[in-house]
């Protein structure tokens, strides 16, 4: 792992509040993926043999037993840009997370989690999925996510790429070298029923899972990798936290 970078927030005093994950929010960070219709069942589709007008330019596949959404999220490697010239392997590996235990805060007579942001990290040279391998009702994660800001002295050692390459397909630009820009910090609640992809070089919070005290959370990890420190994970650290992400009163998940 990279030598962290502290940054100071100069009093900068910030509370977010966390909203449902939906994938056009959450384009400028990466992809939401999660079944666009959960209301067709695949023979209805290969009955009526028509998957015009559907999403991620569906079709009917697997003799007719599925409904296959394609390109659903765009795994990158950029690592032929890394300066040490070590090329990107595919990595997939398992997160067992557990539920964060959140403080609470009374605010007008109603009881939220919060959570007290004071790391943010990146992955320059790849994307990385999250994957829930169980869907629980019970159980919900947070992504918290930030965009960059210009590149400065503070930020000149983090190498980066440049571009991608020529006909590529992307849904966002790259957000360059810049350390994040909290004041563009946005948070949102995941069900375990949507996975995530963060796009390359884009700052995010560490996992967290909520959900009751003695549950957690099985993800299912893909990204590139090549063993150079600063190239896979860039981190920035900062505090004490003045960055505080508010959970709505029922985004709790039952303490039952």
């Amino acid at each position: 792992m990279a030598t962290p970078v502290k940054i100071k927030l100069n009093g900068l005093d910030m509370v977010v509040d966390a909203v449902p994950l939906e994938l056009e929010a959450f384009k400028p960070f990466g992809d939401v993926v999660a079944n666009p219709r959960p209301d067709l069942h695949p023979a209805m589709a290969a009955k009526a043999n028509d998957t015009a007008g559907m999403p991620f330019d569906a079709i009917v596949a697997n003799q007719g037993t599925a409904i296959k959404y394609q390109h659903v999220s765009r795994m990158e490697d950029l690592y032929d840009q890394a300066p040490s010239g070590r090329t990107g392997v595919a990595v997939s590996n398992m997160f067992v997370c557990a539920s964060r235990a959140l403080p609470r805060r009374l605010e007008a007579g109603v009881e939220r989690e919060v959570f007290p942001v004071t790391v943010l990290e990146r992955h320059p040279f790849t994307s990385q999925t999250f994957v829930p391998l169980r869907a629980d009702p019970q159980s919900r994660y947070l992504v918290v996510v930030a965009p960059s800001l210009s590149p400065s002295a503070k930020d000149q050692q983090l190498p980066v790429p440049s571009s991608r390459p020529p006909g590529t397909m992307a849904n966002r630009e790259l957000p360059g070298r810049g350390l994040p820009d909290l004041k563009g910090l946005r948070a949102f609640i995941a069900t375990t029923d949507q996975a995530v992809t963060y796009g390359a070089g884009t700052w995010h919070s560490p996992m967290v899972a909520l959900g009751p005290a003695d549950k957690a959370i099985d993800f299912f990890v893909f990204q590139f990798a090549n063993e150079v420190a600063v190239e896979d994970c860039q981190e920035v650290f900062f505090g004490p936290s003045t960055v505080t992400v508010r959970l709505q009163p029922q985004s709790i998940a039952s303490k039952l």
